[in-house]
């Protein structure tokens, strides 16, 4: 879908999403998210540097939207869940056991997140929010995406909309009373 009228705060950019995807609040932090790795020309991708170090884009975003879907509760299901499913690949060694079984629910989470972000992102592309492609190295079996990462563009009037500084409206001025009083900026 594209965009009809032009979006004048952030306010339309929620209104557009929430015209097109099933889960406008994530589609939103991942816009934000993006926006605020995106470079001057609102490209950001393929590589994030983060504290230094080197991360692809779509597993940066994961980990920096993993607090929303941790719940003590679903992690425990899951880690019981995996250390079934591993049940014979475990070796009666508690600690070795326990790194497998952290490192295998730890691919799950991340597997799960990246399949959420990409739904987030096509929502985000359909609703003329964000284009995207992919850079690096393409090889040459069945997966066309295979060697090559999301590079995600925003688009350049959101980018702006979403890095400006929010307009003070008024502000309140204390009285004797406890209340605040409005008055113009």
């Amino acid at each position: 879908m594209e965009q009809q009228t032009a979006i004048t705060g952030v306010g339309g950019i929620y209104a557009v999403l929430a015209e097109v995807s099933n889960r406008p609040r994530y589609a939103f932090l991942v816009l934000q998210l993006v926006s605020e790795a995106a470079d001057g020309r609102g490209q950001a991708g393929p590589f994030v540097c983060r504290d230094g170090k080197p991360a692809l884009l779509r597993d940066w975003l994961c980990t920096q939207l993993l607090p929303l879907s941790e719940q003590q509760g679903r992690r425990a299901a899951l880690r019981a869940r995996v250390a079934a499913s591993l049940g014979r690949e475990l070796s009666g060694d508690e600690a070795r056991d326990a790194a497998q079984i952290d490192q295998a629910v730890e691919e799950q989470v991340l597997a799960v997140g990246r399949a959420n972000v990409s739904r987030a992102i096509s929502d985000l592309a359909r609703a003329g929010l964000v284009t995207r492609h992919y850079a690096g190295y393409a090889t040459n079996h069945r997966n066309r995406g295979g060697g090559r990462h999301a590079v995600y563009v925003v688009n350049p009037g959101v980018l702006k909309l979403l890095r400006r500084p929010a307009p003070m409206i008024g502000a309140v001025r204390a009285s004797g009373t406890g209340q605040g009083e409005l008055f113009a900026a």
